[in-house]
């Protein structure tokens, strides 16, 4: 890792207590350019995690409150007509930064989830016919409340689908919640978190995370999980060819967070089960019970047969 990310990743870790595994998580979806769904009960620092990410790259952050009354022009913005241009002016919404946070996106109606999908797949936004493209870094960090929260509305498959990766935050451990008290006994004002990575570095890492060399066995490997999970018989909505894609785009960011320049069958058996955990249905559990899909993702890994061969 070189020092620039480790640099963000000591803003994460230091900023919250315990969350290793999702720090490393969230750099690999800004990495890998796709979009990032952290899960979890309320007040665990899902929301807290991403601004600290959005402070630590020197790009333009829009924090986007999802509640059931929002519309869809809160989030893209409207046209208004103009008396003295005699023409209508677009007015733009708070997608149109870099680093977007959908904070309790499933407070929202799915209508208004909706405004998301175009978005997030052809970073671009149509409104009254006109398209508008998004520049470059495009990340969208959504947070999720657990969908039997009260007011909560479940996310479309379509829009969860957009989604590179997703992670849970569970409650801390016993050990971290006395940390956390000790940093918070007696405290100050928060410190100011430095930004890091600015954004023409950003984009360069993107660029060298999309020239990681996959060989071919390793993009068999790929395939063949995606198959084995489309066919397996106690998991509904099998990945589509934007999961497959996503996996393997997963795979090259740890990769490259490793200091490597090609993919290994591990990269892709680390990325696995949080490429597809919230794009599947476990048919014996309720809804979208990603733990035991996660079992059955493991049985997969253990099951699927590893190329021998991937360089």
């Amino acid at each position: 890792m070189n020092g620039k990310l480790e640099g963000l990743y000591r803003n994460l870790t230091g900023n919250l207590l315990g969350c290793e595994k999702a720090s490393m998580l969230l750099t690999v979806g800004l990495l890998a350019e796709g979009h990032v769904l952290i899960q979890g009960p309320p007040a665990v620092g899902k929301t807290s995690l991403a601004k600290t990410l959005a402070a630590s790259v020197h790009c333009r952050f829009r924090r986007i409150q999802f509640t059931p009354d929002l519309l869809p022009s809160d989030i893209l913005g409207y046209a208004l007509y103009d008396r003295e241009l005699k023409t209508s002016v677009f007015h733009r919404g708070p997608v149109f930064g870099h680093v977007i946070l959908a904070d309790e996106i499933n407070r929202a109606s799915p209508r208004t989830q909706s405004a998301l999908l175009e978005c997030m797949n052809e970073s671009q936004v149509t409104v009254e016919g006109t398209t508008y493209e998004l520049e470059r870094p495009f990340f969208v960090v959504a947070t999720e409340n657990h969908r039997s929260s009260a007011g909560a509305f479940p996310l479309p498959d379509s829009q969860l689908d957009r989604f590179l990766l997703s992670f849970d935050m569970p409650s801390p451990s016993h050990d971290v919640q006395v940390k956390i008290l000790e940093f918070h006994t007696g405290a100050g004002p928060a410190p100011d978190i430095p930004a890091v990575l600015t954004r023409d570095e950003l984009l360069a890492m993107q660029a060298e995370v999309r020239d990681v060399q996959t060989a071919p066995p390793v993009l068999a490997y790929v395939v063949s999980l995606c198959e084995a999970v489309r066919h397996h018989p106690n998991l509904t909505g099998g990945p589509s060819p934007r999961a497959a894609i996503g996996l393997m785009n997963g795979a090259k960011a740890l990769a490259y967070l490793d200091d490597r320049t090609a993919v290994y069958p591990d990269d892709v058996k680390r990325a696995m089960p949080h490429v597809l955990r919230h794009r599947l249905v476990h048919k014996t559990g309720r809804g979208h019970d990603t733990h035991r899909t996660e079992a059955v993702l493991r049985e997969i890994l253990d099951a699927t047969p590893v190329p021998m061969e991937a360089g």
